[in-house]
């Protein structure tokens, strides 16, 4: 995955930017625990596209791993609406599954 992310970042940096590479980066990162370049590298994704529901989902789940709970619930409450919009069904159930986690979470005083 390592050698993955170093071509990734080389296309980046020979001036390739766009919506898929970002997005490609920043999920890439989160699987590595990377959660601070995820999360860069998926807002960027998402200012070329603020509808592409996966992005949201993994911004949230790179949030998570920062640490940063109403950041995450923000990211999937943009990408429920978004996955809402785009009839993505998919991306819905799941996110609607991750948020009643954090709920549940917050319930419990985790």
């Amino acid at each position: 995955m390592e050698g993955m992310t170093e071509r990734l970042e080389a296309m980046l940096g020979k001036g390739t930017d766009n919506m898929l590479l970002r997005f490609s980066l920043g999920k890439a990162y989160a699987e590595q625990g990377a959660f601070g370049k995820a999360e860069v590298h998926l807002r960027a994704a998402l200012a070329f596209d603020p509808t592409y529901s996966v992005a949201w989902k993994w911004l949230g789940k790179a949030c998570l791993g920062l640490g940063d709970k109403p950041g995450a619930r923000a990211a999937w409450e943009s990408g429920l609406r978004a996955a809402q919009a785009r009839g993505d069904q998919q991306v819905v159930k799941e996110l609607q599954v991750f948020i009643k986690r954090l709920d549940k979470e917050a319930a419990a005083g985790a």
